[in-house]
């Protein structure tokens, strides 16, 4: 990859290496602004370059929690290597260190980093937003607050620090309430923090994800999201009621990492929805987001598409596609391009 400085566009990912990679021993590709596709068959890494190139900018991936499996078998760690504009990026993770570069010079802390690059993912597995358990949610909702809010990624970790020691705590067969008390205060003050965030997140996005959804539905519903919290309307008082449940759980049992999101389709919960509206509304959200961002920041996220268009019927297809931002660089992996109008320009990649 050699880019000359003058010719990027600062919000653009420009270049992508892996090595070590799940499937990759090693291989680059280059982006282009507007669209482009990864196209090939099944199994030959389209998903894995998407999935690095989330690794790249956000430094987590979104299929799962632990670097550790995208590592090559029989290999030591992996490396994602890019340009985004004129920054370049490196990250370099194995079982025993990982190093962080910026332009060359190695970072002591992600926070710079983190600023750099913003990504919406979009996945057929999103659909699990609306079917599967509270989890998927809150993950969604760190995923867009550590972008949209740079102290959010902090507050969560102290949060789940004192979570953590204070699930330890209660696992004793006999609880110290004055040793676990003590961390009742990082635990609120975290907490409070996270809640806030995320509650802000929900008020920002609705109207973001309801437009969309109008758009993508052809205004024939009407897309309602609801932050449940994990703490109660008061997270202190909720956490000081709840010592004899969390004694009899040996866990803590309130907090945001019980938060929820309701999502409802004219009123009714989206659980009683057909596979075509609940495949709707998790586009609706995603794009919500990136729309989110692009206001926040006055540049739009990378959206990473992992063959989403095969599962959609015509019209939802040619829907999404026009509701893509059309100032945003679009990534987007499939098996085939019988369905991309003619008229579509797009760089390709081909796998396979």
């Amino acid at each position: 990859m050699d880019f000359q400085p003058s010719t990027l566009n600062s919000q653009l990912l420009r270049g992508l290496k892996v090595r070590h990679f799940r499937c990759f021993d090693a291989r680059e590709v280059e982006f282009a602004p507007g669209l482009n596709f990864i196209v090939g068959p099944n199994a030959h890494g389209k998903t894995s370059l998407l999935e690095a190139a989330c690794i790249l900018l956000r430094l987590q991936s979104p299929r799962i929690t632990r670097l550790a499996h995208v590592i090559q078998h029989e290999r030591r760690g992996f490396v994602v290597d890019g340009y985004f504009g004129v920054r370049h990026l490196q990250f370099y993770f194995s079982r025993e260190r990982k190093k962080l570069a910026l332009d060359e010079v190695e970072q002591k802390s992600a926070r710079e980093y983190l600023e750099i690059g913003r990504v919406v993912y979009f996945a057929n597995s999103d659909i699990e937003l609306v079917r599967g358990s509270g989890d998927g949610r809150r993950r969604f909702l760190d995923f867009v607050a550590t972008q949209r809010d740079g102290t959010y990624r902090q507050a969560l970790r102290d949060y789940e620090r004192a979570l953590r020691s204070r699930n330890l705590l209660l696992k004793s067969s006999s609880p110290r309430w004055r040793e676990i008390a003590a961390f009742d205060e990082p635990l609120l003050s975290a907490g409070q923090r996270v809640a806030a965030a995320r509650a802000k997140l929900i008020e920002e996005l609705q109207p973001e994800a309801e437009k969309a959804h109008r758009g993508i539905s052809g205004a024939r519903e009407q897309l309602q999201l609801e932050y449940v919290p994990g703490g109660g309307e008061d997270f202190p008082a909720t956490l000081a009621a709840a010592h004899n449940e969390d004694a009899r759980l040996r866990q803590t049992s309130a907090g945001p990492h019980r938060d929820d999101v309701r999502f409802m389709l004219n009123g009714q919960s989206s659980s009683f929805a057909s596979e075509g509206q609940q495949r709707t509304l998790v586009l609706a959200l995603k794009l919500g987001a990136a729309r989110l961002l692009e206001q926040r920041f006055e540049s739009a996220p990378v959206l990473l598409l992992d063959d989403i268009f095969g599962e959609l019927d015509l019209d939802r297809r040619a829907a999404l596609l026009a509701a893509l931002p059309a100032s945003a660089q679009k990534i987007i992996t499939t098996t085939h391009l019988d369905w991309l109008p003619a008229e579509a320009e797009a760089s390709i990649i081909r796998l396979g």
